[in-house]
């Protein structure tokens, strides 16, 4: 007799990281899956095309700041585990727009973190030795690195952005909740993700689309920023293994040991779509350098020593890998970039150092 499938609530399951970790949980955990997202601009269900008819799969637009709401999926679901992603996440958008970053990533992640509690404490005993709730973070809660050295999960918070200083507040009260309450909490300081269905603010699709159009590669100052690259599926699968084989109350760095410059990110975007689909010229000549990000910290880069060591787990794409299969996802796969595009709100420049709001 098979043992009955796990039930995980995944907040974000609409955006870039959280679609592809509820792909690896049915597909490949045999779990279930309530996906709550609010569906802000970077959501996209059509993400998830692929599991909208599976039994295990439902998705609930919702929230994280709408306690009532909260506390109803919880009781109708009763999850196992929960995986936190639901976050604004663009740096650039944080400097022009903080107020969102703090509503969703500190005040929302409270709001999760007081009605999870009270499910757990409400659950038996066995099951509350079971329930495990993750929070998902960054790396740059971690601020920035020199030309050498790296973070660990014992670096000192010293975040540089609107964006990271949330995120940092966030995960303090996923430690907090678990010193004061015992509440099972877990978090995980993720490297750059990149891989199919991100939204194409973020570099590397952003990059893709522009050397498609014929635009500008806009790189900011000389792209000498350093950030560690680690490909989605590897995260995804990192996500299961922190959850259901880590210890309550620690945190586990996630990284790819991939590190680039902005530049050389965008040089090998250039050459792969060279390769791939060729064009008058070469794209490099369609780079264009621009003023840098306020406060643009320098370099990123992860020890993910304790989760390979104590898990078992390791990337399995390189850089050079993983951006092969980016590179010819964008291109095999316009039915879901093309209606981004047509909006005509990607590649306009935010986060010039003036609060809008």
């Amino acid at each position: 007799m098979s043992a009955k499938p796990k039930t995980y609530l995944v907040t974000g399951g609409a955006g870039f990281i959280g679609s592809a970790l509820c792909r690896y949980l049915i597909q490949k955990a045999n779990a279930r899956v309530i996906n709550v997202d609010k569906l802000t601009y970077a959501a996209n269900l059509h993400s998830l095309d692929d599991l909208k008819d599976h039994k295990n799969y439902s998705f609930v637009q919702a929230d994280i700041c709408d306690r009532k709401a909260m506390a109803e999926i919880l009781s109708n679901t009763n999850p196992d585990g929960i995986f936190h992603l639901a976050a604004e996440s663009h740096v650039d958008r944080s400097i022009t727009g903080a107020a969102d970053f703090i509503q969703t990533n500190v005040v929302g992640t409270f709001v999760l973190l007081e009605e999870s509690l009270r499910y757990w404490q409400a659950m038996s005993i066995s099951s509350q030795e079971q329930f495990r709730f993750l929070m998902v973070s960054t790396d740059e809660v971690y601020g920035s690195l020199g030309e050498t050295g790296l973070f660990h999960e014992s670096t000192a918070y010293d975040p540089s952005s609107p964006y990271s200083a949330s995120k940092a507040a966030s995960d303090h009260l996923a430690i907090a909740w678990h010193r004061t309450y015992g509440f099972p909490a877990l978090i995980s300081n993720c490297s750059n993700n990149y891989g199919p269905h991100q939204f194409p603010e973020k570099l590397i699709p952003l990059m893709i689309l522009n050397a498609l159009h014929g635009k500008p590669l806009p790189v900011y100052g000389d792209g000498s920023q350093v950030r560690d690259w680690l490909y989605v599926n590897d995260h995804a699968r990192a996500l299961h293994l922190v959850l259901t084989k880590g210890t309550p109350g620690e945190k586990y760095n996630v990284g790819g040991r991939n590190e680039r410059t902005n530049l050389q990110v965008v040089s090998r975007i250039c050459a792969l779509l060279d390769g791939l689909r060729p064009a008058k010229r070469p794209y490099l000549e369609q780079i264009t350098f621009v003023d840098d990000r306020p406060g643009h910290d320098k370099r990123y880069a992860i020890d993910a020593g304790r989760i390979e060591n104590e898990l078992g787990w390791k990337a399995e794409e390189n850089f050079d890998s993983g951006m092969e299969k980016t590179v010819k996802w964008y291109l095999e796969n316009p039915s879901w970039w093309q209606p981004l595009v047509a909006s005509g709100e990607l590649g306009k420049r935010l986060g010039l150092g003036t609060a809008t709001k």
